[in-house]
């Protein structure tokens, strides 16, 4: 009866769940199987199980899914294939995809007739995109759009490949926007237009007079002598015919140096670099070393036979010029006269110059010509330039480019020239309508001062290398002969036939240059062996 139960009573089915099938579309990873075909991994239909055979009335539920019938392998091999896939690209424009994806984003697909907020943002962005893309790249929309029906969000609006951009290098200008653009409201990028032309520099203001006027009686009235000179200490040495008087100009005082006597007369004075010792040339061709502190003479120097009216200082070297057409060089520490000779003018040396380095000297002689000579060289002229067809007494090395001489012709020639001395080159050559009598740079600014002779008796300031005119100081009744600065560089001294000497504020003061804050290290280029 129990047995009878058990057949009538129902059974509980098992219920059996069918895998998951894949998405149209997607790879699906192969169950391993003893005999399955390649192809079988990718079957994406699905699959209903198969029935289940009960062995009995006492089977629990268990039941042994039916065992797999094996399969013969299908004939065809299967192609092998890696783990990645890498496309070939060379078939691809690039251009065009990204140009597409572009216009995808900034023509939205519509969503319906009613625009949201977040579709509202996205065209405010785009828009401001697109104006910045406008007025920064110069990449204007076309003419008569507007901010709501530009082509920022076009409803159904077809892709379109877009045309292709011109090169890199434009060789024509790009069109300028509408005066109706609304997106061209602001100007942001730089128009183009002709650059402003510049201002004309105003020039600077000198004073025309001079703020104090000495009187220096017996000072001569000759072209070829040299009798001022300012020392680094604003003492000024002026050989007054048979004496030399020195005057202060912190002090405004004036002391006698020393007296010649009668028998000789100054024609040349120099201060040495350091303003201790005073050079004095005399008309018979000697020289006169005197100590400006204790006011005594410490030597006396020959070698010369005739007046010595041109005197340069380079260190402990003094350089004499004659009118017996020699060059002496003098170490002031050694016992003799003389140590070189230099020997290249025709006529008597009326002018000398050290430059700012100590490597070269000028020299300029009544024949016109004016000699380079080197410091460490044998004898001969490094460059002997002839253009000048006067005696040429005014020297002047420029303390702002190196290698850069100025020179001034006498009444036949009246011209201010600037040579190369490294190239041995002429520059540039001005005529002055005067004659030239001296030239000295400004340490401060890129000018220079020349003072002039018959027939205007004038001093010029010149602007280098325009050579354009200043200021012009009027004062002096004769010739403006002597010439020299103070220690600042701001005031020019003259002195002229007419026995006076005039002080003129010419130049401005210096400039600081604001300090860098770095010191020069083992591997400086700024350090010396000494």
């Amino acid at each position: 009866a129990r047995a009878a139960m058990d057949r009538d009573a129902p059974r509980t089915p098992v219920k059996y769940y069918p895998r998951a099938a894949p998405s149209p579309g997607s790879l699906r990873t192969p169950e391993p199987a003893s005999c399955a075909a390649f192809s079988a991994a990718y079957d994406y239909a699905l699959r209903t199980p198969e029935p289940v055979s009960h062995r009995g009335a006492h089977d629990h539920g268990l039941v042994t899914p039916r065992r797999a019938v094996a399969c013969k392998p299908s004939p065809v091999r299967s192609p092998e294939y890696s783990d990645r896939l890498i496309p070939s690209r060379a078939a691809t424009n690039l251009d065009s995809g990204l140009a597409l994806l572009e216009a995808e984003n900034e023509h939205p697909r519509p969503n319906g007739n009613v625009a949201s907020p977040r579709r509202a943002d996205d065209e405010n962005s785009l828009a401001y995109t697109r104006l910045l893309r406008d007025e920064l790249l110069g990449q204007s929309p076309p003419s008569g759009s507007s901010s709501s029906s530009s082509g920022f969000a076009r409803e159904g609006a077809a892709l379109q490949t877009p045309e292709r951009s011109r090169g890199l290098f434009r060789y024509r200008a790009s069109p300028e926007p509408a005066d109706d653009d609304p997106l061209a409201l602001r100007k942001l990028r730089a128009q183009r237009a002709e650059p402003p032309e510049a201002a004309p520099r105003q020039a600077r203001k000198v004073e025309k007079t001079p703020f104090r006027v000495l009187a220096a009686p017996n000072l001569q009235d000759d072209f070829y002598l040299n009798c001022l000179s300012n020392s680094p200490s604003d003492v000024l040495a002026v050989g007054l015919g048979r004496t030399v008087d020195l005057w202060s100009a912190r002090t405004g005082k004036s002391t006698r140096l020393c007296d010649l006597g009668a028998r000789y007369w100054c024609t040349s004075v120099a201060w040495s670099p350091d303003g201790a010792q005073l050079a004095i040339g005399r008309h018979n061709g000697d020289v006169e070393l005197w100590d400006a502190a204790s006011r005594r003479k410490v030597r006396t120097f020959g070698g010369h036979s005739r007046r010595v009216g041109a005197l340069a200082w380079n260190g402990y070297t003094l350089s004499t010029g004659s009118r017996d057409h020699d060059i002496l060089h003098r170490d002031t520490r050694q016992p003799e006269h003389f140590n070189a000779k230099l020997e290249g003018h025709a006529q008597e040396v009326c002018g000398l110059t050290w430059s700012p380095d100590g490597l070269q000297l000028a020299s300029g002689g009544n024949e016109g010509s004016v000699c380079i000579w080197s410091a460490r060289g044998s004898g001969a002229a490094q460059h002997t330039f002839t253009e000048s067809e006067a005696a040429v007494k005014a020297l002047a090395w420029s303390p702002h480019q190196r290698n850069l001489l100025a020179t001034g012709g006498g009444t036949a020639d009246q011209c201010i020239r600037f040579w190369n001395t490294c190239a041995g080159s002429l520059v540039s050559c001005m005529q002055t309508g005067g004659q030239v009598c001296n030239l000295a740079w400004s340490k401060n600014v890129d000018e220079l001062v020349s003072t002039h002779g018959y027939s205007s008796n004038e001093v010029t300031i010149w602007r280098y290398p325009t050579m354009t005119r200043v200021a012009t100081l009027l004062g002096h009744r004769a010739r403006t002969l002597y010439l020299a600065l103070s220690a600042d560089g701001q005031v020019v001294i003259t002195g002229a036939g007419d026995e006076t000497i005039r002080f003129w504020k010419a130049f401005p003061s210096a400039t600081r240059r604001p300090e860098s804050g770095l010191r020069a290290g083992p591997t400086s280029l700024s350090r010396t062996i000494r």
